[in-house]
């Protein structure tokens, strides 16, 4: 099987390539660094590093928590941290600066895993949610390097998927993987594919834990304040293609109903920022670009925000978010930040990426379900006509995010004993990380 896997990821391999040169033509960020997604080119470490992998945006901000917590506990070892996307690249470095080294996560190459693993020395893999790399876990084996799993989670459909991935490195889950699961249904389900039960604990969703800057709330109410103070405002947030056009449709319907109303709309990529603006142009709105230096006046229907890392500030400045992603199949993104922030959600059906998270804010009245235009203009108006609803609604999500905290502190004691006192390496063919050696 394992070789089968290992013929598979060469032959993917133009692909990948092909696949990143396609989307560098609509963001040139996907050019950078080139080298990095096949193990070159990335910064060395002299001494043996934390690597922390967060695939994209919503995984860097839940680990933000984790990585502080390490820098104050063990200030002398490196952090490392992967990301696949540029975005995610990005929010690394507003957050983190130069205290942590960034890096693009390889693909799941042999070679450019070895080539990764000599520059970054890891002593401790930790991965946040459930993100598969049959080599970089082998190889995590074949160094003795602990790994850890994060927040990890199994929906019930991809368990039969995820038993025929883990087969290639079975070994190293049933030994050498601590999987620090969301749930006990997902501790069983890891139980149920070969993890080793002494090592499968449940310590909660890292996601719950995440950090708001104490300037977010100052800052969003503050641009209320100038900008909207006599305004019913929504913010539809992290939109992506064929969703900006329900929206508008949405948007078109509430202003009958509730006609000073204002939009803040914050697409989910920067490459589609032009297009979405030509798509407000071509629909006749007056609107005004954040990324030219504008705000919202008294006319203005639509306030484009198509710049990065301010999305916090403007569900602050919001009575009312809807969560994108999930009027169209791509799985939702994060309903934490408005919940955290007293801002009562709406999404779409599509909410899959974060079931878990969903369930809960559905099931405490904090985030509800919409499925088309209308549905949206309908809540929308809803809340705008009753602002005491809208108030307890968004203090149930302020509640269940709160009552739901010390992930961090869980995972922690977990990883302690790891980082104290470093296991040594064990030869490839032991009985706890037994694998094949990765080879070009």
């Amino acid at each position: 099987m394992r070789l089968v896997y290992l013929i598979l990821s060469y032959l993917a391999a133009p692909f990948f390539l092909g696949f990143l040169i396609w989307r560098g033509f609509h963001s040139r960020a996907y050019w950078a660094r080139f080298g990095e997604r096949f193990g070159f080119g990335g910064p060395r470490l002299s001494t043996p590093s934390v690597w922390i992998h967060a695939v994209s945006v919503g995984e860097v901000q839940a680990a933000a928590a984790l990585v502080r917590a390490l820098q104050i506990g063990y200030p002398g070892v490196p952090i490392v941290i992967t990301t696949m996307t540029p975005t995610g690249a990005q929010l690394v470095k507003d957050l983190f600066g130069d205290s942590v080294t960034q890096w693009y996560v390889p693909y799941d190459l042999p070679g450019a895993v070895v080539r990764f693993f000599d520059c970054i020395k890891p002593k401790l893999a930790i991965v946040i949610e459930t993100e598969i790399w049959p080599n970089l876990f082998n190889e995590c084996g074949r160094r003795g390097v602990p790994l850890v799993l994060a927040s990890a989670r199994i929906s019930p459909r991809s368990v039969v998927r995820y038993r025929w991935v883990v087969s290639l490195f079975r070994e190293a889950l049933s030994h050498g993987i601590v999987i620090a699961a969301q749930s006990e249904k997902d501790a069983e389900r890891f139980r149920s594919i070969g993890a080793h039960p002494a090592r499968t604990h449940v310590t909660g969703n890292i996601k719950f834990d995440f950090e708001l800057s104490p300037r977010v709330k100052a800052d969003g109410e503050k641009f209320r304040r100038d900008h909207a103070p006599d305004r019913p405002v929504w913010v539809a947030a992290s939109t992506h293609e064929n969703e900006e056009t329900q929206v508008l449709d949405a948007f078109d319907r509430l202003r009958k109903r509730v006609r000073d109303s204002l939009l803040i709309l914050v697409p989910r990529h920067p490459e589609r920022f032009a297009s979405v603006g030509q798509l407000l142009k071509r629909r006749g709105y007056t609107f005004a670009r954040r990324s030219n230096g504008e705000a919202p006046s008294v006319d203005t229907e639509v306030f484009l925000v198509d710049t990065l890392g301010e999305l916090s500030e403007f569900y602050a400045a919001a009575d009312v978010a809807f969560v994108g992603g999930s009027l169209v199949p791509v799985g939702g993104h994060n309903l934490l930040e408005p919940a955290a922030l007293g801002i009562p959600s709406l999404t779409g059906p599509h909410c899959y990426n974060a079931e878990d998270i969903a369930e809960l804010l559905i099931d405490v009245g904090a985030c509800h379900i919409i499925t088309d235009p209308a549905s949206l203009a309908a809540a929308l108006e809803d809340y705008f006509r009753n602002p005491d609803r809208r108030r307890r609604d968004g203090e149930r999500g302020r509640k269940a995010v709160r009552d739901n905290r010390g992930t961090l502190d869980r995972l922690m004691a977990l990883l302690g004993p790891l980082l104290v006192e470093p296991p040594a390496a064990k030869p490839a063919a032991g009985p706890d990380y037994a694998t094949t050696p990765a080879s070009d």
